[in-house]
């Protein structure tokens, strides 16, 4: 019984620390894309800024401001580009926003506020696009 004891605290341990080490490194990778983003961003690279924001947001991580840093940033990146007409860099921001959430939807589905304000938006353009 004690051997049996041992093996479940041994294979309890083993996975906490997988887990732990799983959501670091995810965690760290979120914060690479971000600042991936950001450098986008500040250069004026559109597809990168987009890339970087959507890749941190996919690396979604419980407790992460990132992720809904990153969902700003793609809502700021759409807004501007539809003020300035441009509604294909638009459509793109808000899709890749709201694809993001999409993909990272499981058990538990985050975002679902993003991805009403993006349909909401979409629904707009599209619409403004056919008339």
């Amino acid at each position: 019984m004690e051997k049996l004891k041992t093996i479940a605290v041994n294979a309890a341990a083993i996975a906490l620390i997988s887990i732990v080490l799983i959501w670091g490194n995810t965690l760290y990778r979120q914060h690479v894309q971000f600042d991936k983003g950001e450098k986008g961003l500040a250069a004026g690279d559109f597809p990168a800024a987009v890339a970087g924001y959507e890749s941190a947001i996919h690396m979604y991580t419980p407790g992460s401001s990132l992720v809904y840093k990153s969902a700003q940033k793609l809502w700021d990146i759409a807004e501007q580009a539809e003020r300035r007409g441009d509604v294909p860099r638009a459509l793109i921001a808000y899709r890749s926003l709201r694809s993001s959430f999409y993909a990272v939807a499981g058990i538990y589905s985050p975002g679902t506020d993003w991805i009403e304000r993006c349909d909401a938006r979409i629904a707009v353009l599209v619409k403004s696009q056919q008339g």
